[in-house]
């Protein structure tokens, strides 16, 4: 237990001096949330726009130090031999997966955080304090996720193969989840079954403050699920060979 705390720490400590991942994760969602979210009027999902944004950018921060940071730099460490090296340790074998997985979940509550503090005191949103903190539990739970993809991704594909397609599936998601602009009509159809859109949804219905229906927690569950469920078959699949 004691070395999986040390490799959590010294991760951790990895990340905040990575500045692309930074840029990512916190630059890049809190820009846009200054541009964008006054920029336009109306509702969204019931909600103010500066609302709906507020949550898409806080998930759009989350997602991507989740998914694609994680991914590239699994399949870099697996390639570099850190991973086999790591086998040699008292370590257990799960610890290096654990490490990634609290690490990356730690890394991302700066970026939520940064862009709810926004939303509040930037977008005028006003909510109670259980509100606030659903609506970040919802995020940094959608971000996990999205950590278990990367896994699945990272210890499955090469460095140069683990970029364009951790990118491709990110940017499919962002759009099929109204991440960058709210659905409708038939692509809402489609995006509603995304986790996503679904972790959108949850949280305009928090605002709302109406009944968050049961098939959204559901789906995410589902999910959460299915990304696990890969990363794990993943890690087993190359643990003779890394």
């Amino acid at each position: 237990m004691h070395g999986i705390l040390l490799l959590i720490r010294a991760e951790i400590s990895r990340l905040r001096r990575n500045r692309r991942y930074m840029v990512t994760t916190i630059a890049f969602p809190v820009v846009l949330y200054l541009l964008v979210s006054k920029s336009a009027t109306g509702t969204v999902y019931g909600v103010p726009f500066a609302a709906y944004y507020m949550v898409a950018m806080a998930s759009l921060g989350a997602f991507s130090g989740a998914l694609t940071g994680n991914a590239i730099r699994i399949a870099s460490e697996r390639k570099d031999g850190w991973i086999r090296q790591l086998r040699l340790t008292p370590l257990p074998a799960n610890g290096y997966v654990i490490a990634k997985l609290v690490a990356s979940m730690a890394i991302t509550v700066p970026s939520i955080v940064i862009v709810l503090l926004l939303g509040r005191f930037y977008g005028g949103v006003h909510l109670s304090a259980g509100e606030w903190i659903t609506i970040a539990v919802v995020v940094w739970l959608g971000a996990m996720i999205f950590t278990g993809l990367a896994i699945a991704l990272g210890y499955r594909l090469q460095p140069d193969q683990v970029q364009p397609i951790a990118l491709l599936i990110y940017f499919v998601f962002l759009i099929l989840g109204g991440i960058f602009f709210p659905l409708s009509g038939a692509l809402q159809n489609v995006g509603k079954y995304t986790p996503t859109y679904e972790v959108v949804k949850i949280a305009t219905d928090v605002i709302r403050d109406v009944p968050v229906s049961a098939g959204l927690v559901v789906g995410l569950i589902v999910w959460l699920a299915i990304f696990s469920g890969l990363a794990v078959l993943s890690v087993r699949a190359t643990a003779e060979t890394v």
